[in-house]
Protein backbone atom coordinates (compact mmCIF):
# COMPACT_ATOMS: atom_id res chain seq x y z
CA UNK A 1 0.00 0.00 0.00
CA UNK A 2 1.21 3.69 -0.44
CA UNK A 3 2.07 4.07 3.26
CA UNK A 4 4.65 1.91 2.60
CA UNK A 5 6.29 4.17 0.80
CA UNK A 6 5.42 7.15 3.34
CA UNK A 7 9.58 7.89 4.64
CA UNK A 8 11.53 6.75 1.39
CA UNK A 9 9.09 9.33 -1.18
CA UNK A 10 7.92 11.50 1.32
CA UNK A 11 7.09 14.32 -1.56
CA UNK A 12 5.31 12.28 -3.88
CA UNK A 13 3.28 10.18 -1.32
CA UNK A 14 2.35 13.40 -0.17
CA UNK A 15 1.28 14.75 -3.52
CA UNK A 16 -1.22 11.78 -3.82
CA UNK A 17 -2.51 12.03 -0.85
CA UNK A 18 -3.49 16.30 -1.75
CA UNK A 19 -4.92 14.52 -4.77
CA UNK A 20 -6.71 11.84 -3.22
CA UNK A 21 -8.83 14.68 -0.91
CA UNK A 22 -9.77 16.24 -4.16
CA UNK A 23 -10.32 12.93 -6.39
CA UNK A 24 -8.52 14.75 -8.83
CA UNK A 25 -5.77 12.77 -10.90
CA UNK A 26 -3.71 13.62 -13.85
CA UNK A 27 -4.55 11.37 -16.65
CA UNK A 28 -1.16 10.32 -17.34
CA UNK A 29 2.13 10.01 -14.43
CA UNK A 30 5.49 9.75 -16.26
CA UNK A 31 7.60 7.95 -13.14
CA UNK A 32 11.50 9.32 -13.60
CA UNK A 33 12.68 6.79 -11.11
CA UNK A 34 15.99 7.55 -10.64
CA UNK A 35 17.10 3.37 -10.45
CA UNK A 36 14.53 3.04 -7.31
CA UNK A 37 14.15 -0.52 -7.04
CA UNK A 38 10.98 -0.86 -5.47
CA UNK A 39 9.46 1.54 -8.39
CA UNK A 40 7.27 -1.55 -10.01
CA UNK A 41 5.87 -1.76 -6.53
CA UNK A 42 5.35 1.81 -5.49
CA UNK A 43 3.51 2.15 -9.08
CA UNK A 44 1.18 -0.50 -8.23
CA UNK A 45 0.75 1.17 -4.69
CA UNK A 46 -0.73 4.46 -6.76
CA UNK A 47 -2.92 2.30 -8.72
CA UNK A 48 -4.06 0.73 -5.71
CA UNK A 49 -5.08 4.32 -3.73
CA UNK A 50 -6.62 5.35 -7.03
CA UNK A 51 -8.45 2.20 -7.92
CA UNK A 52 -9.63 2.37 -4.03
CA UNK A 53 -13.21 4.21 -3.73
CA UNK A 54 -12.04 5.43 -0.31
CA UNK A 55 -8.32 6.05 -1.34
CA UNK A 56 -7.17 3.94 1.32
CA UNK A 57 -3.37 4.22 1.85
CA UNK A 58 -2.37 1.15 4.25
CA UNK A 59 -3.16 -2.59 5.07
CA UNK A 60 -5.40 -1.43 7.84
CA UNK A 61 -7.69 0.49 6.92
CA UNK A 62 -8.00 -1.83 3.34
CA UNK A 63 -8.08 -4.79 5.58
CA UNK A 64 -7.34 -7.07 3.01
CA UNK A 65 -9.99 -6.45 0.56
CA UNK A 66 -11.17 -8.37 -2.44
CA UNK A 67 -10.09 -5.70 -4.91
CA UNK A 68 -6.29 -5.67 -3.28
CA UNK A 69 -5.32 -9.43 -3.38
CA UNK A 70 -6.82 -9.43 -6.78
CA UNK A 71 -4.55 -7.11 -7.94
CA UNK A 72 -1.83 -8.61 -6.08
CA UNK A 73 -2.80 -11.49 -8.18
CA UNK A 74 -2.72 -9.75 -11.27
CA UNK A 75 -6.75 -10.80 -11.64
CA UNK A 76 -8.24 -6.89 -11.56
CA UNK A 77 -9.93 -6.13 -14.48
CA UNK A 78 -9.30 -2.80 -14.52
CA UNK A 79 -5.68 -2.78 -14.41
CA UNK A 80 -3.01 -3.66 -17.01
CA UNK A 81 0.84 -4.10 -16.24
CA UNK A 82 2.62 -3.91 -19.05
CA UNK A 83 6.46 -5.26 -19.11
CA UNK A 84 9.23 -5.70 -21.86
CA UNK A 85 8.88 -8.89 -23.85
CA UNK A 86 12.49 -10.41 -23.82
CA UNK A 87 14.23 -7.28 -24.33
CA UNK A 88 11.48 -4.80 -25.75
CA UNK A 89 8.06 -3.61 -25.30
CA UNK A 90 6.65 -4.21 -28.25
CA UNK A 91 3.94 -2.52 -30.63
CA UNK A 92 1.43 -5.56 -30.08
CA UNK A 93 1.06 -5.15 -26.38
CA UNK A 94 0.15 -1.97 -26.57
CA UNK A 95 -2.57 -2.75 -29.46
CA UNK A 96 -3.80 -5.41 -26.79
CA UNK A 97 -3.84 -2.86 -24.38
CA UNK A 98 -6.10 -0.41 -26.40
CA UNK A 99 -8.60 -3.03 -27.09
CA UNK A 100 -8.93 -4.40 -23.87
CA UNK A 101 -9.28 -0.56 -22.44
CA UNK A 102 -12.06 0.18 -25.04
CA UNK A 103 -14.44 -0.34 -22.75
CA UNK A 104 -16.02 0.66 -19.94
CA UNK A 105 -14.72 0.00 -16.55
CA UNK A 106 -17.13 -1.96 -14.08
CA UNK A 107 -15.45 -3.04 -11.06
CA UNK A 108 -13.80 0.99 -10.35
CA UNK A 109 -14.23 4.54 -11.41
CA UNK A 110 -10.85 4.42 -12.89
CA UNK A 111 -8.82 1.71 -15.29
CA UNK A 112 -5.12 2.02 -14.87
CA UNK A 113 -2.64 1.15 -17.16
CA UNK A 114 1.26 0.73 -15.90
CA UNK A 115 3.90 0.58 -18.85
CA UNK A 116 7.20 -0.38 -16.72
CA UNK A 117 10.44 0.02 -18.38
CA UNK A 118 9.35 2.26 -20.46
CA UNK A 119 12.37 3.34 -22.74
CA UNK A 120 12.00 0.11 -23.63
CA UNK A 121 9.22 0.80 -26.19
CA UNK A 122 10.47 0.15 -29.29
CA UNK A 123 9.63 3.14 -32.40
CA UNK A 124 6.35 1.24 -33.10
CA UNK A 125 5.21 0.71 -29.60
CA UNK A 126 6.07 4.45 -28.84
CA UNK A 127 4.08 5.83 -31.60
CA UNK A 128 1.22 3.46 -30.89
CA UNK A 129 0.77 4.69 -26.97
CA UNK A 130 1.50 8.11 -28.00
CA UNK A 131 -2.09 8.17 -29.85
CA UNK A 132 -4.00 6.94 -26.74
CA UNK A 133 -1.81 9.14 -24.67
CA UNK A 134 -2.78 12.55 -27.08
CA UNK A 135 -6.72 11.30 -27.12
CA UNK A 136 -6.92 10.49 -23.49
CA UNK A 137 -10.60 8.48 -22.70
CA UNK A 138 -12.20 9.83 -19.45
CA UNK A 139 -11.41 7.06 -16.48
CA UNK A 140 -8.07 5.95 -17.86
CA UNK A 141 -4.79 6.54 -16.29
CA UNK A 142 -1.94 5.65 -17.53
CA UNK A 143 1.35 5.23 -15.54
CA UNK A 144 4.63 4.80 -17.45
CA UNK A 145 8.02 3.87 -15.36
CA UNK A 146 11.50 4.60 -16.82
CA UNK A 147 15.04 5.02 -15.96
CA UNK A 148 16.01 6.76 -18.51
CA UNK A 149 13.48 9.49 -19.19
CA UNK A 150 15.39 11.17 -21.75
CA UNK A 151 15.20 7.90 -24.07
CA UNK A 152 11.01 8.32 -24.62
CA UNK A 153 9.77 10.60 -26.95
CA UNK A 154 9.97 14.15 -26.39
CA UNK A 155 5.81 14.07 -27.11
CA UNK A 156 5.22 11.08 -24.40
CA UNK A 157 6.97 13.01 -21.58
CA UNK A 158 5.35 16.07 -22.79
CA UNK A 159 1.82 14.38 -22.34
CA UNK A 160 2.32 13.23 -18.62
CA UNK A 161 2.78 14.91 -15.29
CA UNK A 162 6.02 13.79 -14.64
CA UNK A 163 7.27 12.77 -10.82
CA UNK A 164 10.95 11.79 -9.84
CA UNK A 165 11.06 9.52 -7.55
CA UNK A 166 13.84 10.34 -4.13
CA UNK A 167 17.12 8.60 -4.56
CA UNK A 168 17.93 5.96 -2.28
CA UNK A 169 21.51 5.35 -1.04
CA UNK A 170 23.01 1.61 -2.15
CA UNK A 171 23.61 0.43 1.28
CA UNK A 172 20.57 0.52 2.13
CA UNK A 173 19.94 -2.66 -0.06
CA UNK A 174 22.71 -4.20 1.36
CA UNK A 175 23.93 -6.44 4.87
CA UNK A 176 27.55 -5.23 3.86
CA UNK A 177 27.50 -1.50 4.66
CA UNK A 178 30.76 -1.26 4.56
CA UNK A 179 31.66 -2.31 1.45
CA UNK A 180 29.21 -2.72 -1.76
CA UNK A 181 30.49 -4.95 -4.14
CA UNK A 182 30.31 -4.57 -7.97
CA UNK A 183 27.33 -6.83 -8.45
CA UNK A 184 25.31 -5.33 -5.53
CA UNK A 185 25.74 -1.84 -7.10
CA UNK A 186 25.19 -3.62 -10.92
CA UNK A 187 21.90 -4.72 -9.17
CA UNK A 188 20.81 -1.71 -7.44
CA UNK A 189 21.13 -0.06 -11.23
CA UNK A 190 18.84 -2.80 -12.95
CA UNK A 191 17.07 -4.21 -10.77
CA UNK A 192 13.15 -3.29 -10.85
CA UNK A 193 12.07 -4.70 -7.35
CA UNK A 194 13.56 -5.32 -4.12
CA UNK A 195 13.07 -8.65 -4.44
CA UNK A 196 14.95 -8.52 -7.82
CA UNK A 197 17.52 -6.95 -6.60
CA UNK A 198 18.14 -9.60 -4.14
CA UNK A 199 18.22 -12.71 -6.47
CA UNK A 200 20.16 -10.32 -8.39
CA UNK A 201 22.57 -10.38 -6.47
CA UNK A 202 22.50 -14.18 -5.20
CA UNK A 203 22.84 -15.04 -9.04
CA UNK A 204 26.10 -16.59 -9.75
CA UNK A 205 25.39 -16.60 -13.55
CA UNK A 206 25.54 -12.84 -13.61
CA UNK A 207 28.84 -12.06 -11.35
CA UNK A 208 30.18 -14.94 -14.25
CA UNK A 209 28.90 -12.54 -17.25
CA UNK A 210 29.61 -9.61 -15.31
CA UNK A 211 33.38 -11.03 -15.06
CA UNK A 212 33.08 -12.08 -18.84
CA UNK A 213 32.16 -8.86 -19.80
CA UNK A 214 35.31 -7.08 -18.11
CA UNK A 215 37.98 -9.75 -19.37
CA UNK A 216 36.32 -9.81 -22.94
CA UNK A 217 36.92 -5.59 -22.91
CA UNK A 218 40.73 -5.69 -21.94
CA UNK A 219 41.34 -8.47 -24.25
CA UNK A 220 39.51 -6.13 -26.83
CA UNK A 221 41.29 -3.17 -25.55
CA UNK A 222 44.69 -5.20 -25.25
CA UNK A 223 44.51 -7.15 -28.42
CA UNK A 224 42.18 -5.00 -30.89
CA UNK A 225 40.66 -6.91 -33.75
CA UNK A 226 42.81 -9.97 -32.19
CA UNK A 227 39.70 -10.57 -29.99
CA UNK A 228 37.46 -11.78 -32.19
CA UNK A 229 39.51 -15.21 -31.90
CA UNK A 230 38.53 -15.27 -28.05
CA UNK A 231 35.00 -13.70 -28.88
CA UNK A 232 33.45 -16.97 -28.59
CA UNK A 233 34.87 -18.24 -25.21
CA UNK A 234 34.12 -14.85 -23.50
CA UNK A 235 31.30 -13.37 -25.00
CA UNK A 236 29.25 -15.56 -27.88
CA UNK A 237 28.69 -18.50 -25.40
CA UNK A 238 27.66 -16.75 -22.56
CA UNK A 239 25.58 -14.28 -23.86
CA UNK A 240 23.45 -16.35 -26.13
CA UNK A 241 20.42 -14.54 -26.82
CA UNK A 242 19.37 -11.21 -27.63
CA UNK A 243 18.36 -10.54 -23.33
CA UNK A 244 21.54 -11.66 -22.05
CA UNK A 245 23.41 -9.86 -24.82
CA UNK A 246 21.41 -6.83 -24.00
CA UNK A 247 22.58 -7.20 -20.30
CA UNK A 248 26.18 -7.96 -21.36
CA UNK A 249 26.30 -4.48 -23.07
CA UNK A 250 24.84 -2.46 -20.10
CA UNK A 251 27.47 -3.71 -18.30
CA UNK A 252 30.37 -2.81 -21.03
CA UNK A 253 28.61 0.59 -21.05
CA UNK A 254 28.46 0.80 -17.53
CA UNK A 255 32.61 -0.02 -17.63
CA UNK A 256 33.40 2.60 -20.21
CA UNK A 257 31.61 5.16 -18.12
CA UNK A 258 33.55 4.50 -15.34
CA UNK A 259 37.19 4.51 -17.62
CA UNK A 260 36.15 7.92 -17.59
CA UNK A 261 35.76 8.76 -14.15
CA UNK A 262 38.46 6.98 -13.22
CA UNK A 263 40.72 9.03 -15.99
CA UNK A 264 39.12 12.18 -14.70
CA UNK A 265 39.28 11.56 -11.21
CA UNK A 266 35.65 11.00 -10.65
CA UNK A 267 34.12 8.55 -8.12
CA UNK A 268 33.96 4.99 -9.90
CA UNK A 269 30.12 4.13 -9.77
CA UNK A 270 30.39 0.50 -10.29
CA UNK A 271 33.72 -1.71 -11.12
CA UNK A 272 35.29 -0.90 -7.61
CA UNK A 273 36.28 -4.66 -8.00
CA UNK A 274 37.99 -4.10 -11.08
CA UNK A 275 40.35 -1.07 -10.69
CA UNK A 276 43.59 -1.89 -11.55
CA UNK A 277 42.03 -2.78 -15.20
CA UNK A 278 40.12 0.34 -14.96
CA UNK A 279 43.34 2.08 -14.53
CA UNK A 280 45.20 0.22 -17.22
CA UNK A 281 42.29 0.35 -19.90
CA UNK A 282 41.68 3.98 -19.17
CA UNK A 283 45.27 4.78 -19.99
CA UNK A 284 44.73 3.31 -23.22
CA UNK A 285 42.11 6.07 -24.62
CA UNK A 286 41.75 9.69 -24.44
CA UNK A 287 38.12 10.60 -23.02
CA UNK A 288 36.62 11.40 -26.38
CA UNK A 289 37.65 7.66 -27.39
CA UNK A 290 36.16 6.58 -24.76
CA UNK A 291 32.81 8.63 -25.37
CA UNK A 292 32.84 7.85 -28.59
CA UNK A 293 32.68 3.57 -27.55
CA UNK A 294 29.97 4.38 -25.45
CA UNK A 295 27.90 6.02 -28.24
CA UNK A 296 28.84 2.44 -30.31
CA UNK A 297 27.61 0.31 -27.51
CA UNK A 298 24.37 2.11 -27.39
CA UNK A 299 23.98 1.91 -30.80
CA UNK A 300 24.30 -1.80 -30.32
CA UNK A 301 21.97 -2.54 -28.18
CA UNK A 302 19.34 -0.41 -30.45
CA UNK A 303 20.61 -2.93 -33.42
CA UNK A 304 18.81 -5.70 -31.43
CA UNK A 305 15.38 -4.17 -31.15
CA UNK A 306 15.83 -5.65 -34.89
CA UNK A 307 16.15 -9.19 -35.79
CA UNK A 308 20.30 -8.65 -36.63
CA UNK A 309 22.88 -11.19 -36.39
CA UNK A 310 24.16 -11.20 -33.02
CA UNK A 311 27.68 -12.59 -33.92
CA UNK A 312 28.30 -10.27 -36.42
CA UNK A 313 27.07 -6.67 -34.88
CA UNK A 314 29.77 -8.41 -32.13
CA UNK A 315 32.21 -8.59 -34.91
CA UNK A 316 30.85 -5.10 -36.47
CA UNK A 317 31.87 -3.57 -32.53
CA UNK A 318 35.41 -4.79 -32.46
CA UNK A 319 36.36 -3.44 -35.66
CA UNK A 320 34.67 -0.17 -35.16
CA UNK A 321 36.70 0.10 -31.46
CA UNK A 322 39.92 -0.26 -33.49
CA UNK A 323 38.99 2.36 -36.29
CA UNK A 324 38.45 4.68 -32.96
CA UNK A 325 41.95 3.88 -31.82
CA UNK A 326 43.88 4.68 -35.23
Amino acid sequence: MLDDFKSSQKIVYQMFQNAGKIQKFSHAYLIDANHYPRKLEFAIAIAKFILCPNHYTNDEKCNGCSQCQRIDDANFTELKIISPDGSWIKKEQLEDLQKQFSTKAIESKNKIYIINEAEKMNASAANSILKFLEEPEPGIIAILITDNMYQLLDTIISRCQVISLAKINQSDLTSNKSQITTVEKIGFFIAKTGDEYQKFVQDEEKRNQIDCVVQFVKELENQQEAAILKENKLWTSVFNDKEKMDFGLEVMALLYKDMIHHKIGLEIDFMDDYIDILNDLSKKNTVKQLCDKIEMIIELKNHLKVNANQNLLLDQLILSFQEVCV
